[in-house]
C-alpha cells in the first residue's frame, strides 16, 4: 500500500533520468528470452520470401546456415522448426510427418551435426503442415479424431527425438496426448527430451499468415473449434494447464499471445511452470505493416514484446527475435 501524497511524493523523481529509469525498471528484455521460427522449404541454395510475413522468409536446408549462425551471434537459445510441405506430400493421414527423410528431420539432422548443442531445436508436433485438409489431426465425417490422432503424434514425437529435436511442442490440443507422448518418449530412452506443451491455443483468426507460410492456406475444410479452445474462455486455460502438468510437460505456451495477455498472466500465478508466448504471424504482420506505412514506429515492437514479460512470460516465441538485439538499442 502507498503511504504518503503530493507533494512529499512525487513518483515523476525516478523518471527524470536515464540512470534512474534504468535503475527501476521492473521488466527488461535480452535476446535470451526468444524462440526464433524457422520455415522451410525444400529444393537448393534458396531463401524464399512470404507475402504474408515480410522480413520472414523460407529456408532451404543447405541455406539454414543464414539464420542459425545469426541466432547462435544474438545468443537466441533455441529455434522452432515449421516445414512448408508439398501438396504432392501431403494426404488426408498426414503420413509426411512420420517419414524420416521429411523436411524437419533433415533440418535437425543438419543443425545437430553442424551446432551441436550449441542452439536448441524446438519441433512442433502436429499434423496441419502434413494434411491435405489442413487440420492437425485425423478427420472423420468433418470431426477430427483425438484417439486415433495422439496415437501418430506419439510416433511423430519418436522420430522427431529419435533425429535428435530438444524440445518437442505438441501444437494440436488433443486430450491426453502429453502424457502418451511423455510416455512413449522416456520408454524409448528418451528421458532429457523435454515437452513444451501448447496447452492454450486458442481458435484464433491471428494464424492467416502462418498458414500461408506452411502452405495450409486455402486447404483448412471448416474451422478448428471443436479442439482449440474458445476465445471466450479463461477457466478452462487453467484445466488445461493442471491436465498438461500432471501429465508431465516441462513447460506450456500461451497462443496467440498480446490479445492473451490476461491468460499468461492468470496461468503463471495459478502454477508454477515456465509460460511461453507466441507473438503469432497476424500479430506480426499487423505491427510489421503499421510500422511500414508509418501509422507507428519500431518501438512499438518492444513496446509489444515487453507486454508478455509484463504479463508473467518466461520466454517469447516471435518472427522479431533475430532482430531483438538491435530493436533493444
Amino acid at each position: 500500500m502507498i503511504t504518503g501524497n503530493y507533494p512529499n511524493l512525487r513518483l515523476r523523481r525516478s523518471r527524470k533520468y536515464d540512470w534512474s529509469r534504468r535503475l527501476v525498471q521492473e521488466n527488461n528484455l535480452s535476446s535470451g528470452d526468444f524462440i526464433l521460427p524457422i520455415f522451410l522449404i525444400d529444393g537448393k541454395n534458396t531463401k524464399q520470401t512470404i507475402k504474408t510475413m515480410p522480413d520472414v522468409f523460407r529456408y532451404t536446408i543447405d541455406n539454414l546456415g543464414i539464420i542459425i549462425d545469426k541466432a547462435i551471434k544474438s545468443k537466441i537459445p533455441m529455434v522452432a522448426l515449421f516445414p512448408y510441405t508439398k501438396k504432392s506430400s501431403k494426404n488426408e493421414l498426414g503420413t509426411e510427418a512420420l517419414n524420416e527423410n521429411n523436411l524437419v528431420c533433415r533440418a535437425i539432422q543438419y543443425i545437430k551435426k553442424k551446432y551441436k548443442n550449441e542452439i536448441g531445436i524446438m519441433c512442433d508436433v502436429a499434423l496441419d503442415p502434413y494434411t491435405s485438409h489442413g487440420h492437425d489431426g485425423l478427420v472423420k465425417y468433418g470431426y477430427v479424431l483425438n484417439d486415433q490422432t495422439v496415437e501418430v503424434l506419439v510416433n511423430q514425437s519418436l522420430l522427431q527425438a529419435q533425429m535428435g529435436c530438444d524440445v518437442l511442442a505438441p501444437s494440436d490440443m488433443m486430450d491426453g496426448r502429453i502424457g502418451k507422448i511423455r510416455k512413449a518418449l522416456d520408454k524409448e530412452g528418451h528421458q532429457m527430451v523435454q515437452i513444451l506443451s501448447y496447452a492454450v491455443k486458442y481458435s484464433s483468426s491471428f494464424y492467416g499468415p502462418f498458414r500461408d507460410a506452411v502452405g495450409s492456406k486455402g486447404l483448412l475444410k471448416s474451422d478448428k473449434k471443436n479442439y482449440q479452445m474458445d476465445f471466450r474462455n479463461s477457466n478452462e486455460a487453467l484445466r488445461e494447464v493442471s491436465l498438461d502438468i500432471k501429465e508431465g510437460a516441462d513447460m506450456v505456451m500461451v497462443k496467440p499471445g498480446m490479445p492473451y495477455l490476461d491468460i499468461i498472466r492468470i496461468v503463471k500465478d495459478n502454477f508454477k511452470i515456465p509460460v511461453l508466448a507466441y507473438q503469432v504471424s497476424g500479430e506480426y504482420s499487423l505491427l510489421n505493416n503499421a510500422i511500414k506505412k508509418g501509422f507507428i514506429n519500431e518501438n512499438s515492437i518492444v513496446e509489444s514484446l515487453i507486454s508478455f514479460k509484463r504479463a508473467g512470460a518466461t520466454a517469447i516465441v516471435s518472427y522479431y527475435a533475430d532482430r531483438i538485439n538491435k530493436l533493444i538499442k
